[in-house]
């Protein structure tokens, strides 16, 4: 039985399994209580050119079908990461997919060209960021700035580039095209939708930030229709993240058009959720008879 699947010529997965940019951190606590070569790939924590402070506390709230988060992109710093964070996750020999986003153009294409190191299999690029050069708006709304962002960030690396996509636009098909033609060379899709919490004692916000991204079992039917939608658009392959929580749940994005699927929440509620669903991966296709894993991509049955 054959799980592995190839994003690039130079990305290849053991297993379509990957944790999701923003839980997972930097690896160290996870690597505590479970070996990290189980996974296809660690996605890390998004990283800035210089270290970042995040939003005020309470940053988390959970809710009946997830949680929401207001961390605020917190973070060490490229250069820390470099030093102190990415020799860890290399004893492992999983390949290290490292998110990263910036202000500007040039700190996008800074940060490519920092990271365009040994050890770092992929950079993902988190496009869901206010962009100060355009008054505030997100560089994942305009599909020209995306385009122009993404052939920058292109020519600063020769790393595979993954663009992670906002699901906060009106036609996500036509974003996801904005990036393949700047040269992308895969897609995460997509990011947490804007939520927020109340406390109807206080009168008050539950989160320091008064809003912030829901992630969690309440997000995975958008964001099963969202990897659908834009599997029909483009060519290159798609990484899911949104919701996904079992075996069931990556089957389910694998034949919507995923190429992998990265867990986010569901690892902080359980971290030894990854081999579960590793190994429900593999029994499913046995039981189906099938001999790999690319037997599933994109065979959603419409008709």
């Amino acid at each position: 039985m054959d799980t592995t699947v190839r994003i690039t010529k130079d990305l290849v997965l053991k297993n379509p399994v990957l944790s999701a940019s923003g839980t997972f951190a930097y690896g160290e606590e996870f690597s505590r209580v479970f070996d990290l070569s189980l996974l296809g790939a660690v996605v890390t924590k998004g990283l800035s050119l210089n270290p970042k402070e995040g939003n005020p506390l309470p940053r988390v709230y959970e809710t009946p079908c997830g949680m929401i988060n207001a961390i605020g992109l917190e973070n060490v710093g490229a250069d820390v990461f470099l030093t102190e964070k990415l020799p860890l996750l290399q004893r492992f020999g999983t390949p290290v997919i490292v998110n990263f986003f910036g202000q500007k153009e040039e700190d996008y294409a800074a940060l490519a060209a920092k990271l365009d190191v040994d050890g770092v299999a992929a950079i993902e690029m988190n496009v869901s960021c206010p962009n100060v050069s355009k008054g505030g708006l997100e560089f994942g709304r305009d599909p020209g700035v995306l385009k122009r962002l993404t052939a920058a960030v292109r020519s600063s690396t020769g790393k595979p580039l993954i663009v992670k996509l906002s699901p906060m636009v009106s036609d996500i098909g036509l974003m996801a095209l904005a990036a393949q033609d700047g040269g992308a060379d895969a897609l995460t899709c997509s990011n947490t939708l804007p939520a927020m919490a109340i406390d109807e004692q206080t009168w008050r916000p539950v989160l320091g930030n008064v809003t912030g991204g829901l992630s969690g079992p309440a997000i995975k039917p958008v964001a099963l229709k969202i990897v659908w939608e834009v599997s029909k658009r483009v060519s290159i392959p798609i990484i899911a993240s949104g919701g996904a929580c079992t075996w069931n749940d990556c089957v389910q994005f694998l034949l919507a058009g995923a190429s992998a699927v990265e867990i986010g929440s569901a690892s902080l509620r359980d971290p030894l959720c990854f081999e579960t669903i590793v190994t429900g991966i593999e029994s499913y296709l046995k039981g189906r008879g099938l001999a790999s894993v690319t037997d599933l991509i994109g065979k959603l049955k419409t008709a």
